[in-house]
């Protein structure tokens, strides 16, 4: 199994979420996040100076099987793109062991 973290942008969230049921990614986790990017400059919008440097953003937790990875992967990378500095990022890590708390299921029965 494989943990999938993705931190994309608070407009892009619905198309993700969209391209995640299209694959049968029905269950994640999710949370409004802040962080700092690599963007040093600010923008100007009708003459007013924005900062960039925190940065408003959606993070996505998803565990699927090793089956599932790279389609999951894939769907968020062409979902959430926009070819802008700030798209976000997608870090893969391994799960060792899932588990249902309220059947006791545990492994990729636990997790679907």
């Amino acid at each position: 199994m494989k943990k999938i973290e993705a931190i994309i942008r608070k407009s892009k969230f619905d198309d993700v979420k969209e391209a995640l049921h299209k694959i049968e990614v029905n269950f994640f986790s999710y949370w409004d996040v802040t962080g700092v990017g690599n963007e040093k400059q600010g923008h100007v919008y009708r003459g007013i100076s924005y900062s960039t440097t925190d940065i408003q953003r959606r993070y996505l937790s998803i565990v699927v099987s090793d089956d599932f990875l790279e389609r999951t992967v894939n769907s968020i990378l062409e979902s959430a793109y926009s070819g802008n500095v700030g798209d976000g990022k997608i870090f893969v890590s391994d799960i060792q062991e899932a588990y249902r708390i309220r059947t006791k299921e545990k492994g990729l029965a636990g997790i679907n």
